[in-house]
């Protein structure tokens, strides 16, 4: 198989990558011949695109032929075995590593100006180049993506030497190379136009494919309630595909940072949100109103009524996160027969509290509990017990009620990523091809 060129290299490669697109990723591409390549499976994945600049370093005489490579963060990579067949003096490695070090820079500032870096901390990173032949540029990007705290580490390419896989297993979680084929060569062999990728090239994708991510309306709004107005965060992105109403728990609210922290995750999965406060602030000075329930769960159907009268959000399918007691409210509101809810989410929360209800409770719901939170993991159990419809518990290992310990927000977060996009854009795409049911909104909660 041969490509036509970079970009449909990138076309195919990005078939073959598509579960990505239920996790909080970024794709990194090597500059320059891979950015094109990126740019194409940065479109495909709804993805942010950013560079990892990495430059090789060759044998003195044959610069081509690579005895390692250098990379952003100081990163190095150096075969110490072939250094010495080839006989290549300290001093001669160090006169190839200070002039490519000189060029890293410079792309690097070429790259990065007006621009800043997207962190990697906590998220998956896919780095792609348009193939490779010994790997060792690819191996100081997969280095630099581990530096900068990139939680999962996927090298992605459409063409590789054989032996490249095996090489690079033990830097990357996951190689993913449409083929590796024997009668490799080079990488230039397998595309009909392999005309080398420019600076401006490289810079004009980066900035294309910075506008094409869609900046959301984010903004304050009040929420007209029947007996309460209630202040809200809600943000839309371009062609959002299902919008996630948050319930927080007892002695937090709209502006809680583990919510909101979730919450930017999910608009950059194109996921539209609303956090609001559940309650008005003499209510939550009253220890009563929070613990309750069905005045909680009354006041989230309302807002659901409500998101269905907003020509922004009336066709989104919806979705409940919920933590500690707004956990709860979410699955009482969530059997009431006046809202269609397509998914929930329960972190830390109290499923007991929605008592009788929980068999009526129809929709896809992941009950996320730290392992540590003995209490709250009985709980969960005995729930999913007692409900009927799809029902799933995850156990973040060590994690505690608030999940406060390092790294466990993040897999929170990426749970709850996969779960909404997994059925909140399959319900999209239902009613793209066909009319939405709705139930008569009448009633209230059961």
């Amino acid at each position: 198989m041969r490509f036509a060129d970079r970009s449909d290299a990138g076309r195919r490669l990005a078939r073959r990558l598509g579960p990505f697109r239920s996790e909080d990723v970024v794709v990194a591409g090597l500059p320059r011949g891979g950015v094109p390549v990126a740019f194409a499976v940065a479109q495909a994945l709804h993805a942010p695109l950013d560079v990892i600049v990495v430059r090789k370093l060759g044998l003195p005489r044959q610069p081509e032929f690579a005895l390692g490579a250098i990379g952003e963060d100081d990163v190095r990579v150096l075969d110490e075995d072939l250094v010495d067949r080839t006989g290549v003096t300290a001093a001669q490695l160090a006169a190839v590593d200070d002039r490519e070090r000189v060029e890293l820079n410079r792309r690097v500032t070429r790259y990065r100006t007006g621009r800043n870096r997207i962190s990697l901390r906590g998220r998956s990173v896919i780095v792609v180049d348009d193939g490779i032949a010994t790997g060792a540029t690819a191996r100081a990007a997969c280095r630099v993506a581990r530096a900068q705290g990139a939680s999962r580490v996927v090298l992605a390419v459409p063409v590789c030497a054989p032996s490249a896989i095996t090489s690079l297993a033990a830097d990357v979680d996951e190689v993913v190379c449409l083929q590796a084929p024997r009668g490799f060569r080079s990488v230039g062999q397998w595309y009909r136009d392999f005309r080398p990728t420019s600076d401006d090239q490289v810079a004009d994708l980066l900035q294309r494919a910075a506008a094409e991510v869609p900046a959301p309306a984010d903004g304050d709004i009040t929420l007209p309630l029947s007996r309460a107005s209630l202040p809200g965060i809600l943000t839309v992105p371009a062609d959002a595909t299902g919008i996630v109403v948050f319930a927080h728990g007892s002695g937090s609210s709209r502006r809680s940072p583990r919510n909101r922290h979730v919450a930017a995750v999910l608009n950059r999965a194109g996921l539209a949100t609303l956090l609001f406060d559940l309650l008005t602030g003499p209510e939550a000075d009253d220890r009563a109103r929070i613990f309750d329930i069905p005045l909680l769960a009354g006041r989230l159907v309302e807002v659901t009524h409500w998101l269905g009268t907003r020509p922004d959000t009336a066709e989104l399918p919806v979705g409940y996160f919920g933590a500690s007691t707004g956990a709860a409210a979410a699955l009482l509101a969530a059997a009431d027969p006046s809202v269609d809810v397509r998914a929930i989410v329960s972190r830390g929360g109290r499923p007991d509290l929605a008592g009788p209800a929980l068999p009526r409770v129809q929709s896809p719901t992941l009950l996320i509990v730290g392992g540590a939170d003995a209490d709250v993991l009985d709980l969960s159990r005995r729930a999913r017990t007692a409900m009927r419809g799809e029902t799933r518990l995850a156990v973040v290992p060590g994690a505690g009620h608030l999940f406060e310990e390092p790294g466990a927000l993040d897999e929170v977060t990426a749970l709850t990523r996969r779960w909404f996009v997994t059925h909140l854009a399959a319900a999209a795409r239902r009613t793209a091809t066909g009319p939405r049911t709705r139930t008569p909104r009448t009633g209230g909660v059961p």
